[in-house]
């Protein structure tokens, strides 16, 4: 008798495929993901909410293995909680982005992952990074995942600087969308987190509400 053959989703790695982005503006930022988690072709979680925190106002967007993606935020998390308390006060956010640059680097062989790391502190203000096997930079914007790819023509043209905090949030939304509507990897529910000198402000945005375009 034939052994039947185990389904393909059960050999392959969890990844989040995924788009994640992060913008800058005057007074805070806008981080948003969208909730779609697959093993190979097949769709293994619709709603993982992929906006981790790694500090009170400071945040990180996980991309590539799941697994992998939310070890290092928790790694992260620990230090930057034992950070603060030898300093005496919160963490810078380059301080975080810089933590997960080291490990990203460290293990750049053992992990795969791209976090973007997005907060607030009282130095610099409003502040998003890009972090990649040992890669660090600060940018106005940031977009990462498998849907980015679609949507880098859209961000280039739209994005403005001194855009306000509701124009961002709505230039996270239209961003994830549109990635959403094109990428077989990415879809879901959106979730924004806004982060600013006064705290956090989490929010999701269901897929019959996110805005539609020309070819939706």
């Amino acid at each position: 008798m034939l052994e039947e053959a185990a389904p393909e989703w059960l050999s392959e790695e969890v990844k989040t495929g995924t788009t994640i982005i992060g913008i800058e503006y005057d007074g805070g930022v806008v981080l948003g993901s969208d909730s779609r988690v697959s093993a190979g072709e097949t769709v293994v979680n619709r709603v993982m909410n992929k906006l981790s925190p790694l500090h009170d106002k400071i945040y990180c967007a996980l991309s590539g293995s799941a697994a992998d993606a939310q070890t290092m935020a928790e790694i992260v998390n620990y230090q930057l909680d034992v950070h603060s308390i030898e300093v005496g006060e919160d963490p810078q956010v380059r301080s975080a982005a810089t933590l997960v640059k080291n490990i990203s680097y460290k293990y750049r062989e053992e992990l795969s992952a791209h976090l973007i790391v997005a907060g607030w502190d009282r130095r610099n203000g409003g502040q998003v990074f890009a972090t990649m096997k040992g890669l660090l930079t600060r940018q106005p914007f940031a977009v990462g995942g498998s849907g980015s790819s679609y949507v880098y023509g859209f961000v280039d043209a739209e994005y403005r600087r001194g855009m306000n905090k509701q124009e961002c949030q709505q230039f996270v939304v239209n961003t994830l969308s549109l990635a959403m509507n094109r990428d077989g990897s990415s879809g879901g529910v959106a979730y924004i987190v806004t982060i600013d000198e006064h705290g956090t402000e989490e929010k999701v945005i269901l897929g019959n509400q996110l805005p539609t375009f020309f070819d939706q």
